[in-house]
C-alpha cells in the first residue's frame, strides 16, 4: 500500500500530482486517510502551510463506493480498543508511509464537523502513531476540524524541531482564522510539546488537553527506563520494549479487552496466555510500534522535552484542562496534574481514579462528555453558554444519566402536564416541543425533583431542558470550601448556564426549552418548617423577558419529596456547632465574593 496523491485530497488550488501542500490519501483494509504532506527543514523536522483542506468526500468503503447510512452507523456503534489500537498500528505503519518527516493527517472516518469548529491537533505519545484517538475519532471530528501528527519510527526529528513544526501550524492556523481557538490535544509525551508551544506562543488563543502529560519524570517508571537504556549492553535492548510493556499495564487491559466486555478477567487472562502466543504477538505489535533504536530515541527525547517545558511553564497563558488517571503505573499523573493546576493560571483538573496510563484508548472513557462537561468547548475568543452548546446525542446522554437511574427507581415519579384544550394527561405531552419555551417551578429539598424532570423530557420529546443555575457551578475561588467544579460536570453537560440577564436572553432568542428556579439556592435548601414554601423575589422580572420574545411560561410544581424523609439538622442547628458554623460563614463569603466577581465582569464587558 502506497500513498496516493489524488486531486479530490489536495489543498485549496494545489495541483492534483503530488505536491508538497497537498493531501494525500493513505488506505488500507481499516482506515481511510487523508495525509498532509509536509516539506523538510533544515533541522529534519517539517513545517507546513496553513491551506484548509476540501471538505473531504464521504467515507469510503474497503472497494471503494460510498457507505450506505446503515453501514455508517453500524461503524460509529462499534468499540474500538487497545487491540485494535495495536493492530491499527501496524497496519499504519506498514502501508507504506513511513518514509519522510513528520505530518500531520486527518481520519476520514471523522463526521463532518458543525459550523465553525475549532482546529484540533493531536499530538500522540512517544509511540508517535497518531491514532491514539480511534475510539473518539467520530465523535470529535463532529465538533472539530482535527488533525493528528504521524512521527514515523524511522524519523529522528528532535524535540526542538517537533516543536516547530507544530508551531508552525498553530500560527498559519491561527493567521487564517484569528478569532477561533486551536486545540492541542497532547498526550504523555505529546503533553509536553503542547506545553511547549504554548510557552512559545502566549499572544494566540490556545486551548490545552492534556492526557497524563510527562512533564514530570522523577518518582517515574519512564525515569528508570531512561537511566537504564544508558547503562545496559546494547545486546540487552530488546528487553526494554517488554519492560515498557510491563510497566504499562497494557498486557492486562489487552486481556480485558480480547473476549470482549463483561467476561471474568481470569478467562481473559487465559485467553490471553494460552500457549504464551497471544502474548508474545502483542508483543511483537509493541515491538513494531516501538523498534529499539526508536524507543532509545524518544526516551532521550522526552527527557529534553520535560527539561525543556518545566523551565517555561511560568510564560503558559492557554486555558488549560488536565486528565489525571489514578493507577498511572508508567509516570506520577495524580501529583503531577496537581503540581500543573498549582502553577498555571488558567487550569483545571478531571481525574479518573480506575484508569492507566492509556486513558483515550480505555473502556467506559468519552473524551467529548468530558470536554463538554467541563465547559471546555468553545468557538470564539470566549465561551459562549448559549451559542457554543452542543445538544447530546442518545448515547451521550445514556452515558451521562446513567449514575442517576437510581432516583427513577427510588421515587418512582409520576408526571402529569396539561393540553392546549384543557384535558390532563400523564406524561409531559402538555409541553410544546418547539420554543421558546420556560418552565417556572420551586424546589423541594435538595432540588432532587430536577433529574427526573430533565431525563423524562429527553425520553418523552427529546427536549434538552437548560437549566438557569448558580455561579458556583461554573467557577470557584481558589482552593476554599467550594465544591470541586468536576461535581457539576453532567449539569453544564446538558446545558445549564450561570444565571445571569445576557444567558436568559440568549436562551429565549435562541428558541430554548429554559428552567428557572426563582427561589434559587435558598429555596433547595430549606429549613424545618419550610416545606413548599416558595421564596420568590416580589418581582418577577422573567415574565417581562418571556413576553418580548413571545414565550410559553409553563408553571410547574411538585408534591411528595418533602414528605418522604424528616430533617434532622437544618442550617439554624448547625450554627449552632462551632465546627459547622466556621465552615458556613468561610463558604458563604467565597459565594458573596464570587458573585460579586461575576457582577463585576459582566458590568466590565
Amino acid at each position: 500500500m502506497a500513498a496516493i496523491p489524488t486531486g479530490a485530497y489536495t489543498a485549496a488550488g494545489a495541483s492534483p500530482l503530488l505536491h508538497p501542500n497537498s493531501w494525500l490519501r493513505v488506505t488500507s483494509a481499516r482506515f481511510n486517510f487523508r495525509v498532509r504532506a509536509s516539506v523538510s527543514t533544515a533541522g529534519g523536522s517539517a513545517a507546513t502551510t496553513g491551506e484548509q483542506p476540501p471538505t473531504p468526500p464521504a467515507p469510503l468503503s474497503n472497494n471503494g463506493s460510498l457507505r450506505n447510512n446503515s453501514t455508517t452507523h453500524e461503524l460509529e456503534e462499534k468499540t474500538l480498543t487497545i487491540k485494535d489500537y495495536m493492530e491499527w498500528s501496524k497496519d499504519m505503519i506498514g502501508c507504506g508511509s513511513e518514509g519522510g518527516p513528520p505530518r500531520w493527517f486527518s481520519p476520514l472516518d471523522c463526521a463532518s464537523p458543525i459550523k465553525d469548529s475549532p482546529l484540533l491537533l493531536y499530538l500522540p505519545g512517544i509511540d508517535g502513531v497518531g491514532l491514539g484517538l480511534i475510539k473518539h475519532h467520530k465523535r470529535l471530528g463532529r465538533i472539530f476540524n482535527m488533525w493528528c501528527l504521524h512521527v514515523p519510527v524511522t524519523d529522528r526529528t528532535s524535540f526542538t524541531d517537533l516543536v516547530h513544526l507544530v508551531e508552525a501550524t498553530v500560527r498559519s492556523e491561527h493567521h487564517h482564522a484569528p478569532r477561533r481557538p486551536i486545540y492541542l490535544l497532547g498526550e504523555s509525551f505529546g503533553g509536553c510539546l503542547a506545553l511547549a508551544v504554548a510557552a512559545r506562543n502566549p499572544h494566540i488563543d490556545l486551548a490545552l488537553i492534556l492526557a497524563n502529560p510527562a512533564t514530570r519524570l522523577r518518582e517515574s517508571q519512564l525515569q528508570n527506563l531512561i537511566v537504564l537504556s544508558e547503562v545496559i549492553p546494547e545486546q540487552l535492548h530488546p528487553s526494554m520494549v517488554k519492560t515498557l510493556s510491563v510497566t504499562t499495564g497494557l498486557p492486562a487491559r489487552v486481556a480485558v479487552a480480547i473476549p470482549g466486555n463483561g467476561l471474568p478477567l481470569q478467562q481473559a487472562v487465559a485467553e490471553l496466555f494460552r500457549g504464551d502466543v497471544a502474548f508474545s504477538s502483542y508483543l511483537s505489535v509493541l515491538a513494531d510500534v516501538l523498534p529499539v533504536e526508536t524507543l532509545i530515541w524518544r526516551l532521550k527525547m522526552l527527557k529534553s522535552a520535560a527539561a525543556f517545558v518545566n523551565s517555561r511553564l511560568h510564560a503558559i497563558k492557554a486555558q488549560t484542562l488536565v486528565l489525571s488517571s489514578g493507577k498511572d503505573h508508567l509516570i506520577p499523573s495524580p501529583e503531577e496534574g496537581e503540581r500543573l493546576r498549582h502553577m498555571l493560571p488558567n487550569c483545571e483538573i478531571r481525574r479518573f481514579n480506575n484508569s492507566g496510563h492509556a486513558l483515550l484508548l480505555e473502556d467506559g472513557f468519552d473524551l467529548v462528555t468530558v470536554i463538554k462537561g467541563a465547559n471546555f468547548y468553545r468557538r470564539g475568543r470566549h465561551l459562549d453558554f448559549v451559542k457554543d452548546f452542543v445538544p447530546p446525542s442518545t448515547s451521550e446522554f445514556d452515558s451521562v444519566y446513567q449514575p442517576y437511574r437510581w432516583m427513577e427507581v427510588a421515587f418512582n415519579p409520576v408526571m402529569i402536564s396539561t393540553l392546549e384544550n384543557g384535558n390532563i394527561v400523564r406524561g409531559l405531552t402538555g409541553i410544546p416541543s418547539e420554543g421558546p419555551v420556560l418552565l417556572v417551578g420551586y424546589h423541594m429539598m435538595l432540588g432532587l425533583e430536577l433529574v427526573p424532570l430533565v431525563s423524562r423530557l429527553w425520553n418523552e420529546k427529546k427536549i434538552v431542558l437548560r437549566g438557569i443555575a448558580h455561579p458556583m457551578m461554573f467557577q470557584r475561588l481558589g482552593e476554599g470550601r467550594m465544591p470541586v467544579l468536576s461535581m457539576y460536570d453532567d449539569f453544564r453537560f446538558m446545558g445549564a448556564v450561570p444565571v445571569s440577564a445576557t444567558n436568559f436572553y440568549k436562551l429565549l432568542s435562541s428558541k430554548s426549552h429554559a428552567l428557572l428556579y426563582p427561589g434559587g439556592m435558598r429555596e433547595a435548601l430549606h429549613r424545618k418548617g419550610e416545606e413548599y414554601k416558595l421564596f420568590w423575589p416580589e418581582q418577577s422580572e422573567f415574565v417581562r423577558m418571556a413576553a418580548r420574545f413571545g414565550a410559553k411560561i409553563i408553571p410547574f410544581g411538585t408534591v411528595g419529596e418533602d414528605d418522604i424523609g424528616q430533617m434532622l439538622l437544618d442550617y439554624n442547628d448547625l450554627m449552632k456547632i462551632p465546627y459547622f458554623k466556621a465552615g458556613i460563614e468561610e463558604l458563604t463569603d467565597e459565594v458573596e465574593k464570587l458573585s460579586w466577581k461575576l457582577i463585576c465582569c459582566m458590568e466590565g464587558s
